[in-house]
């Protein structure tokens, strides 16, 4: 499904004709995310590099690799103010995959990020039929945690130097997600 809703929002997946759109929100966020998410170089910001993203995201769409939908607000239907994404999509005996989200700094604390996800966890275990969801979180990422937990993941542990982050290899603690209804 190109587009998903809810009762504030609209979630889209986005091709090369929104780079502009994509962009405005990194650049408007790029402090605020910089401490969660990898170190970007001067390129990440222009929309040429924005472009090619999109691409690869759709290419990984096609391939049923990937589900990002990009946030916007019913009243506001031109500006992003955020991402939820399932990556790592894999079939077979594991229907599994990974959980991604952002939001815009000057949105938070709304609940729009967890309305975002509800709604994409029901597209994960409805449409796609996905058994598990995984979400990992720098332990310091306190609002990132009560947002997976106020969803229902539960705590897998803690996983060591897991990803590089802002130049340096962070712990994050491992949450899931099952489909119950897949059990």
């Amino acid at each position: 499904m190109r587009e998903l809703y809810t009762e504030r929002l609209r979630l889209s997946m986005a091709d090369e004709t929104k780079s502009e759109l994509v962009l405005d929100y990194f650049k408007r966020n790029r402090e605020f995310l910089a401490e969660w998410e990898v170190k970007r170089d001067e390129a990440y910001y222009t929309v040429r590099e924005q472009e090619k993203l999109l691409r690869q995201d759709m290419d990984l769409t096609a391939a049923g690799m990937l589900a990002k939908y990009w946030i916007y607000k019913h009243h506001e239907p031109g500006r992003i103010i955020g991402s939820v994404t399932l990556s790592n999509i894999v079939r077979g005996p594991f229907l599994s995959c990974t959980l991604g989200y952002r939001l815009d700094e000057l949105e938070r604390n709304q609940g729009l990020v967890s309305e975002a996800i509800t709604r994409l966890i029901a597209y994960a275990f409805e449409e796609l039929g996905l058994h598990r969801i995984e979400a990992n979180i720098m332990p310091r990422n306190a609002a990132s945690r009560r947002v997976a937990e106020k969803l229902g993941f539960h705590n897998e542990g803690l996983a060591l130097r897991y990803l590089r982050i802002n130049g340096k290899w962070e712990d994050h603690i491992r949450m899931a997600l099952l489909n119950e209804a897949l059990e």
